[in-house]
Order: C-alpha cells, then structure tokens, then sequence
C-alpha cells in the first residue's frame, strides 16, 4: 500500500457504539497524544411506523466526547447509508466538527434525488456536507494524519477511512464469517466491490479493520473488530485467495434473493442530506415512498 501514508506507530483509541435496532456499530476515534477525536458512522434513531425520531444512540456518543474532555474534529460518513440514518447534524450542533464523506455522494444524489422526486430545489453537488473526499485524500484529527481510500462497489460513493494503525471499512467488508455487503443497490457492482476488498487487503496484516454492521452469524456474539490478515485468510467470501468470477457469481446469486433494507426509504432520503431530514414548504419534516420506485 506504498500509495498511501500508513503510519502503524499511531495507535488512535477506538471506543464502540452498538445500535440494536440497525446493527450498526459507531464509533469514537482519538488522537492518544491529544483530546482530538472523530465520530464514524453515527445513527439517529427512527421509529418508521410511527414518523417519530429521537437520539438516545447519538446522545451516548455525545455524553461519552463531553464526560471524557474530548474535542470532536470530524464526523465522517463511510457513504450513504440505507439502513440506518445518520445523526451527524444533531451531533454537530452539540459538539461541532466537519462532516466528510467521499465525493461520489454526487452520483448518489443524481440517482436518488430521481427516484424520490426531489425537483430543482434539492442540491446535487455534495455541498450539504463540510468535505468531500477523493481517493487518497488525507485530514487530520489531532496529531493522527487519516486518509480516505475509495472503495465503491456496495455503492458509488463507499470509502475507507485509514486512522494510524486502524481502519474504518463502512460496508465494504465484513467480518470474516460475515463475508461482504450486497451489490445491488442503483449503482453497485459486484466485481467492483471485489476489487475494492483487495485494495483493502493490501493494507498491513495487523491493520485492524472496524466494521459498520455486524449481525452474529449462526448465533454468535456481535463482534465489530477484526485485522486485514485474518480477513485475507478467512473471509468466506475473499478469502484463501477467493477469485473474482467466484465472488461476482455467489453475490449476483445471493444479492437476488435478499429483501429490501427496512429503513431505506428514510435512510437514502436522509443521508444523501448529510443527516437533515428533508422537509415540506412549510418547513415541516416529511419523508416520500416513491411506490415502485426502488
């Protein structure tokens, strides 16, 4: 991986925040050397059927930055999520912070901002959020330098984020008994999210690699922690050097047979927002169900 600027001696402190109702895993990254953290992958909580949201997952994160003198720098998305909505402006008005995610947000807000009708009014260019990443682009938090590895294939817009020895893999893998993500949303692509994963396993064995999902497989308990070694050798889907004609048959096949996510409908309309709930000209907080849209 000598493109990009692995430093194995940083050692950021990872703290985890599980969300039961979308399987979900945030998560507190710090700077060891400083009171800088990030946030990845924050959840707002949605009670569908009723039209109701509140924040008890997002207010944990909150109290856990504010109890231990943390200054929060950056609230990154992985990419567009469409099982759960993020919480990154109800955070960002508490604690601050910029909101990042990777630059193709644009490619899913053309296509989405189609399918649920969003007219001229409805910015497609990114700007809802503070930065738009690149392939290879770096930041810092604190004294950590972290940069941003374009991994699409789940959808246009996935990216990893690597922190000193840790690295932030959104949907692009799971862990090793978990395999990988579907492929099939509007703009997936199962041989591109295959070569995505090898670009992940380039990255030093004893990477350790964070999980956004994880739903305990054959009844074990959630885990969200795993390493680049471990997913090279035991991966069920990449693993044992796993060819990419295999991997793109076994996804088509078992993409075809998978449900619609719960929550996409909100989440797509939501996130592709950076998180602000869309709203009527009254100013009202609505959402669309575009029927046989998706």
């Amino acid at each position: 991986m000598t493109d990009f600027p692995v430093d194995m001696t940083v050692k950021p402190e990872v703290t985890a925040f599980f969300d039961d109702a979308t399987n979900t895993i945030s998560y507190v990254v710090k700077d060891p050397n400083s009171t800088s953290c990030a946030i990845i992958d924050s959840v707002m909580d949605i009670d569908y059927f009723a039209g109701r949201i509140t924040y008890d997952h997002a207010d944990k994160m909150i109290a856990f930055v504010r109890d231990n003198g943390l200054t929060l720098e950056w609230q990154i998305e992985t990419h567009v999520h469409a099982d759960h909505l993020s919480a990154a402006p109800y955070i960002q008005d508490a604690l601050g912070g910029k909101i990042g995610i990777g630059d193709k947000i644009m490619v899913v807000q053309e296509t989405f901002g189609k399918i649920f009708n969003e007219g001229t009014e409805f910015q497609r260019d990114g700007s809802q959020f503070d930065a738009l990443f690149k392939d290879g682009d770096t930041y810092n938090i604190g004294g950590m330098k972290a940069f941003a590895i374009y991994t699409p294939g789940h959808t246009p817009a996935c990216m990893v984020h690597v922190i000193g020895d840790a690295a932030f893999v959104g949907d692009t893998l799971f862990m090793p008994d978990g395999g990988s993500a579907r492929a099939d949303f509007p703009g997936g692509d199962a041989a591109t999210l295959y070569d995505s994963i090898q670009r992940v396993l380039t990255l030093p064995d004893d990477m350790r690699l964070f999980m956004c999902h994880d739903y305990g497989p054959n009844g074990r308990d959630i885990q969200w922690e795993t390493t680049v070694g471990d997913e090279r050798e035991h991966n069920i889907h990449v693993g044992k050097g796993a060819t990419k004609e295999e991997f793109v048959k076994f996804r088509t096949e078992r993409d075809a047979t998978l449900a619609v996510p719960k929550l996409i409908i909100p989440s797509l309309q939501v996130n592709m927002r950076a998180g602000e709930m869309p709203r009527d000209k009254d100013g009202n907080m609505v959402l669309k169900v575009p029927v046989n849209g998706l």
